[in-house]
This record gives structure tokens, sequence and C-alpha cells, in this order.
């Protein structure tokens, strides 16, 4: 996964080989990024192209290693092999243990280094120490092996080679030079210190002609994502992104996060023990420095290492040098030291003893507090906290929410104000370091959660603010809090509990005077009461804010209300609303309350979107989606509908690449904002992607906890019922479509118009099953599947028409899903009605390019049916055009079938050849296929071709075994498919 470059890179390596040139990769990359992993693939690969694989591992054996190891491992598996090597006797010494017979002999010290010039590929005398004759009988052992196959010769780990290794492998990469041997070497990058012996060698080798370096990287975030959801079934998306973000790109990290986060631990034992041995290999004073920087952060400064370390300047700089060398602390560019991953930082700070750690923090807050400039208000308050200085920490908490919210970072701005929350009851004079008292402090917390997306977590601290306030307390600070719990209750589909907290608020404020909390108050009731139906009591509420904002010059409370307003006048004109809205967002802006801007933008994006004017939506939801990167709230409610409505609009506009690119890039996506990624599914699912069961299964889970979550519903729901509908599973989309429908009708009431495209999405199918139980004659199933149909249609039809009483007219996306329940209607009682069908490709041609294209293939299959040939192949070619566009492979798949069934010669793959029956059956089978396709037994066959039922029980042997079916219903089925059935 994610390893496709390095992979060609190495491929090409071996396609040198099998062109008769020696090449050398150098693969270098830390432990547990995937090395290993990419090498096996290599292997695989190369096997497959006729290359044989040789491999040898090196091993950890400490100061005791053993000669040549590597490379008995890596020839061990020829020794038995006839071969004609000059220096066999050498070589079967090697495999024996006993490398060289004249080892005795041997001279020391530099007389038995390989470190001299290497000789030149054609030379075969320019070494002789009386090692030679081994390694020549090495390289003319590869080449004899070449001569046959072509060799791929991998070296995993040379990091923990031998010195004889090490020079065994300096020759041969400078003796080989024309034969087809590709040789893979790989070694531990974060292993390599300044005075490793690896480090001459491979500074020498990349020298050489044919031999290069590939460097292996941490794993993309996408991979690595893609990764952790493969190894465990239904992983919540929360546990993917927080292995994604502290793996960093590490395969072997991620895999033991998952582990850990599986079971419950921190972090996992054996990483822990892997990271701290590296760290052990230090000496006390670079273990010291270590644990200095672990606590003071991520990256830490030269001047606090400095002034906490409390080593002498000369000691303190060997323990820095010492730590880079080993690549544990890397310089940044800023001067800065920072752990090479953070895991490692992570397994240093667990191996604190409690008494050092609180003293490290002490240290580093005392050092931050006097230095101006040294460190954020974050930071103080981490280290405070730490040093149990509880009434630093709470003030320099409330700083940096402070700077948190300066910068537009909502959610560390809410993590700040709940930490200063919880030092609350610890701090004596809490209201005088905060500057407001309690309630206050809870309002301005649940407001950041709003704004960070978490809208349960702002609920949760608006109850509490209510709490604390009690029935006794002030009533416009009150009024206030019940409010902004009615916004936030609605946002989570709470209407009617949001509707109770705005009326509370109305009653607790009188109208006159007019005040500021007195008209968001009715701003939000209007909201409320237009959501649950009240319309005369929200026209009012509506028309009292809208006064008092302009009174009181409001400019928010009157752009929300006007967007209330512009929301409930469907049947209006649409560039009416969108003026009214576009006053809106110039009195929003001019107002500077972000919230507001992001409702407006969202609604200026919707109207022309429910008009069919795709377009422009796009270009309301991509102006939305920068204004709100600009200011930090990608995640608040309206920029995260913006968000959903571009994945949504993009998949419908068939953009489909970059519906999943709003998508797939993102990571810590609140619990509430779930439904942008599910809305991707349905992308995943139209083009056939393997990894979707896995994304659906998330979904699911993400639903259930969420239950009232209707768009989040819609999403997994819709993507349910499609896969189900391209498997063929009728049963399992009407099940499907059905719970989903109920939920909606529970949350939405009468607005529930989705529910058309659900019962249209799962119809599909369900004609499909009634049109095979036909054509086998089941009357049963076929009243059955019509009855489930039937049910579907009442349910669609039902809520269009409940929406006409009491809502009013609905959009152009709402009439293409209900032409096509209509269309699907008549199919499920098996007639053709190409009429029908054409309606459905008009209608979606508003811009639903792959739900025009699905319309065109059925009717063309409607066209066919009544025989109209030359526009079944039109709607067919249209059809295919835009599968093969998207990479929608189920439905290219579709259409490629009909093409075939039909015996239609259009530009497909598979598609194109016509097949003749006759050239399948004989005449008397093409007879037997016709009436097993219409459900009779071997008797009645018999009875109607005037043969005996034993004849036609041998004619149906043959069918099926000509077929490959295992059965009557099977044969008829792949025959129906291949387009074999008699007209």
């Amino acid at each position: 996964m994610g390893r496709a470059e390095e992979l060609d890179r190495l491929l090409a390596s071996v396609d040198r080989a099998l062109e008769g040139r020696t090449c050398a990769v150098l693969l270098a990359g830390d432990a547990g990024v995937g090395k290993t992993r990419l090498l096996d693939e290599l292997s695989a690969r190369a096997a497959g192209r006729g290359v044989r694989v040789l491999t040898g591992h090196c091993v950890d054996l400490g100061d005791v290693g053993l000669p040549y190891l590597p490379f008995v491992d890596l020839l061990r598996p020829v020794a038995g092999e006839p071969l004609t090597v000059a220096a066999q006797p050498a070589l079967t010494g090697l495999l024996a243990g006993r490398p060289a017979p004249a080892a005795a002999e041997l001279p020391a010290g530099d007389a038995a280094d390989l470190g001299r010039p290497l000789p030149h590929p054609g030379s075969r005398a320019a070494l002789d120490d009386g090692r030679l004759q081994l390694f020549e009988s090495v390289a003319a052992l590869l080449a004899e092996l070449a001569a046959g196959t072509p060799l791929l010769v991998v070296l995993e780990d040379v990091h923990w080679a031998d010195r004889s290794s090490r020079d065994l492998l300096r020759y041969l990469l400078a003796r080989l030079a024309d034969e087809p041997v590709a040789v893979v070497v790989s070694y531990r990058s974060d292993d390599l210190h300044r005075r490793h012996p690896l480090r001459p060698l491979l500074a020498e080798l990349v020298r050489l002609p044919g031999v290069e370096r590939l460097e292996l990287g941490p794993l993309p975030d996408a991979a690595v994502g893609e990764l952790v959801r493969g190894l465990a079934d239904g992983v919540a998306e929360r546990t993917v992104d927080d292995v994604v973000a502290r793996a960093e790109g590490n395969a072997f990290y991620a895999e033991e996060l998952l582990a850990a986060g599986l079971a419950g631990e921190t972090l996992p034992l054996a990483l822990t023990d892997v990271l701290l041995a590296r760290v052990e290999q230090l000496g006390e004073a670079a273990q010291r420095v270590l644990r200095v920087a672990a606590l003071a952060g991520r990256q830490v400064r030269h001047d606090l290492v400095t002034a906490v370390a409390g080593l002498a300047p000369a000691e303190l700089e060997a323990a820095l040098a010492e730590a880079v060398h080993h690549h544990l602390l890397v310089v940044s560019a800023d001067g800065r030291y920072r752990f090479r991953h953070a895991l490692l930082r992570e397994a240093v700070l667990a191996d604190l003893l409690p008494g050092e750690r609180v003293r490290l923090h002490a240290a580093i807050a005392a050092h931050l507090a006097a230095t101006p400039g040294a460190g954020t208000a974050a930071e103080r308050a981490h280290h405070a906290r730490g040093s149990n200085d509880l009434a630093g920490a709470f003030s320099a908490s409330l700083e940096a929410a402070v700077e948190a919210c300066r910068v537009g970072a909502p959610a560390e701005q809410l993590q700040h104000l709940e930490a200063a929350l919880a030092l609350w009851p610890a701090v004596p004079d809490a209201a005088g370091r905060a500057g407001r008292d309690h309630a206050a402090l809870l309002l301005d917390s649940a407001s950041a959660a709003r704004t960070a997306g978490e809208l349960h977590r702002a609920v949760a601290l608006l109850r509490e603010a209510l709490q604390l306030l009690g029935p006794d307390g002030d009533p416009a600070a009150r009024a206030r809090v019940h409010y902004r719990l009615a916004q936030a209750l609605a946002r989570i589909e709470d209407q009617a509990s949001a509707m109770r907290e705005s009326a509370a608020a109305m009653a607790l404020v009188p109208r006159d005077p007019p005040s500021p909390v007195r008209t968001w108050a009715a701003a939000t009731h209007a909201r409320t009461c237009y959501a649950v139906g009240r319309w005369d009591e929200g026209d009012e509420a509506a028309g009292e804010a809208l006064a008092a904002a302009d009174a009181l010059g409001l400019d928010s409370a009157w752009a929300d209300t006007a967007v209330s307003l512009a929301r409930v006048r469907g049947g209006e004109d649409r560039a009416v609303v969108t003026a009214r809205l576009e006053e809106a967002l110039v009195r929003a802006r001019r107002s500077g309350d972000v919230d507001v801007e992001m409702r407006v933008l969202f609604n200026l994006a919707v109207v022309p979107y429910e008009g069919g004017d795709l377009a422009a939506a796009l270009r309301w939801i991509d102006t939305a989606l920068t204004r709100a990167g600009d200011v930090g709230v990608e995640w608040s409610f309206y920029a995260a509908e913006l968000r959903h409505l571009g994945v949504v609009a993009r998949y419908v506009t068939g953009d489909w690449t970059g519906s999943l690119e709003l998508v797939e890039g993102l990571t810590r996506v609140p619990e509430m904002a779930g439904h942008v990624r599910a809305a991707g599914l349905l992308v995943q699912v139209g083009r056939g992607d393997p990894t979707v069961a896995d994304r659906v299964a998330w979904a699911r889970g993400l639903t259930a906890h969420l239950d009232a979550h209707v768009l989040l519903l819609l999403a997994t729901a819709g993507a349910e019922i499609d896969r189900a509908a391209w498997a063929g599973d009728a049963g399992g989309a009407a099940d499907r479509a059905r719970a989903a429908i109920e939920q909606i009708h529970l949350a939405w009431g009468v607005d529930r118009l989705a529910v058309v495209r659900l019962a249209a999405m799962a119809l599909a199918p369900v004609g499909d099953a009634a049109a095979g139980a036909r054509l086998l004659g089941d009357d049963a199933a076929v009243r059955r599947w019509e009855a489930t149909g039937e049910e579907l249609v009442a349910a669609a039809r039902s809520a269009v028409e409940e929406h006409l009483g009491k809502v009013g007219e609905y959009g152009v996306e709402a009439a293409a899903w209900l032409a096509r329940v209509e269309a699907e209607a008549a199919r499920l009682q098996g007639r053709a009605a190409p009429e029908l069908w054409d309606a459905a490709v008009r209608a979606f041609g508003y811009g639903h390019v792959y739900e025009q294209a699905r319309s065109q293939w059925r009717l063309a299959e409607a066209l066919l049916a009544t025989d109209d040939r030359a526009g079944a192949a039109e709607q067919l070619r249209a059809a295919a055009e835009v599968a093969a566009r998207l990479e929608a492979a189920p439905l290219r798949a579709a259409v490629t079938e009909l093409a075939r069934r039909g015996r239609l010669p259009l530009d497909l793959p598979g598609a194109g050849r016509v097949v003749d029956p006759a050239a399948v059956f004989t005449p008397r089978e093409n007879e037997v296929v016709r009436l097993l396709a219409q459900g009779r037994t071997n008797r009645q066959i018999g009875a109607e071709l005037y043969i005996s039922e034993k004849t036609a029980s041998v004619h149906v042997s043959n069918i099926l075994a000509k077929l490959g079916a295992g059965g009557r219903t099977e044969a008829v089925a792949i025959a129906a498919a291949r387009g074999l059935l008699p007209h």
C-alpha cells in the first residue's frame, strides 16, 4: 500500500537484469517503514516474470557475528544443484560454515581488510588476501545460475551484516557487470550513526555504475488509513485517524498502535521496548538530554535544554551530538531539536519516574516564565499543570485559549477552555483570574465546541451552564443559554427539544424594550417553529426579530432571520430568494459573525442546487469552503454541511475524482461531520471499489451511534442499497430501504423527499428479482417481489403527496427520482414502458450524469423488449461512455451484459462479439433451453418435443455441462447473461 512508485523503480532493476545487465539498488528506510513487505512483493512480482529469487537475511548478533551469514542463507537453496564452478570446494566450505580453508594463514589487521580501492569490473586478480578464491566462487556461481535463469538477489538488513559479508558484497557489485543479475540490498537508515561501518561502504557503492540508492520514506496518510482498515474489521474512523496521526507513516507502528487501541493500552509494551532499546544504547548524559527534550515537547530549543539538563557545556554538546548521530534527535531548519519519530518521544515519556517528571516540569515552567518569548501560553499551561502549579496552569490555559481563537483553531481553543473549567474548583480566585463567572466561561466553551463541530459537547456545556445558573439566576443570562442550546439541539436533529428551549428563552425576556437577547431569542424561535411546522408562530417571531434587529443594528440577527424566511418560502422565485440571501450575506459579513455567514453561504449554495443549477451551487460551495478555511471554522456546522454538499454535487455532476478528493484527505473529522466521509461511499460503490465494504461497515456503526443524524443515515443507506442492488441482493436492498424510510419519517416528518431516492434505488434489484421469477415461471416469487416493490412505490408516492400538501413544490432532483420510481413500478409489473424510462432519462438530464446513464441502460433494455434495436444501441452507447469516463465498473459490466444478451454489436470490450446460440447448442438443445427458461420439467419437455423423458434428461445434462452450471435455474441464468436464450 502506498508504494507503487518505489515498487516500479525496483521492478525496473529486474527488467534490466532480464535484458542481461547487472544492476543494484540500495534500499534505505527506518525500522518498520515497510522494507520487508516491499521486498516480498518485489520477489513475488519478479518470480512471476520468470526471474529466480535468492534471499539472504542478516541477523543482529552483536559483536559476535557469523561470517558470511546472509550469503550462506542466500546460497543454501542451490547447494544441491549440479554446478560447474571451478572453486566448488571453497563454496562447499562456505555453506558448511568453513568459509576460508586458509584462514589460519591469513595475515592479521589491515592485510585481511578489503577496504582498498575496488577492482575494475573486468579484473579477476586485483585482490588476493586468502579470500579471493571464495569471492570468485560466489561471483562465478551467481553468473552460472543467471546464465540459466536471470537472478534477483535480495540481502535484507545489511546494517547488521558482519565485516566479511560487507566485503563480499562490495566485491560482487564491482565484479559482476554484464550478467543478468539484479541485487537489492536493504538497511535501516535510522541505525546508521556516524561511525557505523556500513556508511563508508555505501558511499563507495553508489559510485559504481548500475548502483542506485532508493530511500523508502514514510507511508502517505491515506495508505496508512487503508492499512489500518484492512487490519481490523469495522474499526472506528476516529481510531483510524488517531493511528494515522501517531504512526507518522510507519507501518509497524501503525499495526502496534491499532493492537493497543483495540486492547485499551496507551502504548504497546512491545513497541515501547523496541523504541527504548535504541535509547538505552546511549550514555547517561545523552539519555538525560532525551528525557528533557521529551518532556519539553516534540521540538525543543537549545537554550531550554541548556537551562534544564544541568550539564556542563562540553558534556551537553557531546550528549546532543550522540543523540543526533544515533538518529534519535534531528536538528530542524530553525535550529531546534526534534525527535525523529513522535512515538520515540512517547516511549521516553512513559519511562520517566513520577518524581522526575514533576521536577522537570517545574524546571521547564520556571525557564519559560523567566524568559520572555521562550514559549507559548499552551506550553506554560502544560508544564505548570505538570508541576502541580494549578493557579498558574489555569491562567495560562485561558491565555492559550485566546491565542488559539486568534489564529482560528477552535478545537485547541476548546481544549484549553475545558482545561480551565476542570481547574476552576481548585483555584480560589478563579473568577478574578478569568475576568468572568463560571457560567460565562461555560458559554465561551460551548461556543468553541460549536465552531469545532463538537455539537454534543456544546449541548452538554450549555446544560451545565443552565444548571449552574439555576431557576433564580439572571433572566437575561438564562435566556441567552436557552436560545444557544436551542440552536445546538436543532443541529443535532432534536427539533422538539430545540423548540422547548427557544420558547423558554422567549418567556424569560420581555419584548419591550427591544434587547439583543430578546432579538436573538426571537430569531432562534422562528427557526425552530419552522422546523416543526408551526408556520404562524414562526412568522410572528421572525417579524419581531427583523424589526428589533433593524432598530438595534444587529446585522447578524437580521441576516439569520432573513435566511429562515427565505428558506420557508418554497414557492417563491429562485432569483428573489437569492437576492435576499445575498443581502443577508452582506449584513452577516458586516457584523463579523462567521457562524451566520456560513449559514447564509450554505443556503446560497443549496438554492441553485435544488434548482438544478449545479455549476452555480459549486461556485458558492468553493467560495464558502475557502472562507471557512481562512477563518479556521472548517468543522463548524454549516461549513461541514457545505463540504458534504460539495461531495454530493461533484458526485452528481460526474466529477467523481473531485468528490473523493473532498473526502479522502480529511483527518480527525468530528463525529457530527461523519456524513461528509460517508457521502463518498456512493462513488466507491459506483466504481465497485473492493474496499468499500469496510467503509460501509464503519458508516453503519457510526449511524447506530448517531441515530438522529439523518444525512449520515441517507449517505450510508444509499450506499448500502446501491451495493446490494449491484450484487443482486434484492431482499437486502429492500430491507435497508424500508428501515431507512421509517427512520427518516420519524426524524423529518413531512419533509422527507429523500424517501423517493431510496425507494427508487431499492426498486431496481426488486424489479430484477421479479423479472427473474417471471422468467422461471415462479408465480409465488413474482407475487412476493411485486408486493415488496409496491410497498416501496407507495412510500415514495406518499412522501411526495405529503410534501406537496404541507410544504409545497419540490425541485428537479426529486422530480427525477419520482420519474425513476414510476418507470421501475412499470418494470415491476412486467411492462417495458420505454416512454417512462425516456422520461427518467430526460429528468436526470438536469445534470445527474450517473443516474441519467443508469436510466439510459434501463431504457435500452425496454427498447430491446419492444424490438427497437437501433434505439437500444444508441442508449447503450451513451451509458457506456459515461461508465467508462466515471470508471463505473458495475454499470459498465451491466451495459456490456445487456449488449451481449441483446446481440447488439457495440464497440465495447466483451460486448462487440455477437454470440450465436447455434455455435453453442444443437438445434434440439436450443429448443430444450427455451423450455427450461419457462420452468418446464423433463417430462413436460419430452411431451412438448415428442421425445422421451430420458432423452430430455440427457439434453438437459448436456446443456448444464456446456454452461458449467450446477442446476437448471443456474443454467437459465447463465444462458440469459450470455445472450443464448432463444427470442
